[in-house]
């Protein structure tokens, strides 16, 4: 479902990866390294937001450079930075994010959205809301569609108990018939949603 081939990135003379080639069946997966391993590059490349050096990115049997709408569309991406559109509401990103994914915005994902504790926010403005609630509406959007892949960067950052366990039971639903692929310190939530472990440097 998710596919990597011989992927290198460096940042000036500061070599990041090189040569990550790794096959990622349906499952949980954390990378849980200290800082400055390359796990946001990693995570970006295979979202299409961070162009690697070399190698390529194939999502459910899409190129990401060949065919790169018909790959995101099989693709959810929660980023670090979740500030991308200050002046737009939680329902505005989401409405347009089904659009984008020619999917409903239907009751199970406003389910998620309930789950979250994200219903009374949505239609403040991104720039109103906290950390947590802006990653909560991401993580609604990661709910649109039939992704293949989910990936996430820190995706437990600044939520709440409540949340957090939301959180760990969607990875592990989602997990079952789809590569959910995170970045994370959090430990609890990493044993939660029973996420294997692995380290960038591995993917060889």
């Amino acid at each position: 479902m998710l596919r990597i081939d011989n992927l290198s990135k460096r940042y000036g003379d500061h070599l990041v990866f090189q040569g990550l080639t790794h096959v990622f069946p349906p499952g949980c997966v954390a990378l849980c390294e200290e800082d400055s391993t390359g796990k946001s590059s990693l995570l970006g490349i295979i979202a299409g937001t961070v162009a690697p050096d070399s190698g390529e990115v194939w999502i459910d049997g899409h190129s990401l450079a060949h065919a790169p709408a018909q790959a995101k569309a099989r693709l959810a991406y929660v980023p670090d930075n979740c500030l991308a559109f200050p002046a737009q509401t939680g329902r505005g990103f989401l409405e347009q994010a089904a659009r984008d994914k020619n999917a409903a915005l239907d009751d199970a994902v406003l389910d998620v959205a309930f789950r979250l504790g994200l219903e009374p926010h949505l239609d403040k403005r991104f720039e109103q809301m906290s950390t947590g609630t802006r990653r909560k509406v991401y993580l609604t959007a990661a709910a649109l569609g039939d992704p293949a892949v989910v990936i996430a960067d820190g995706p437990s950052n600044g939520l709440d108990a409540q949340a957090r366990s939301v959180l760990a039971d969607l990875f592990k639903t989602w997990s079952r018939d789809r590569v959910v692929l995170f970045a994370s310190h959090d430990a609890e939530l990493v044993q939660a949603c029973e996420a294997r472990t692995v380290d960038v440097a591995t993917l060889r």
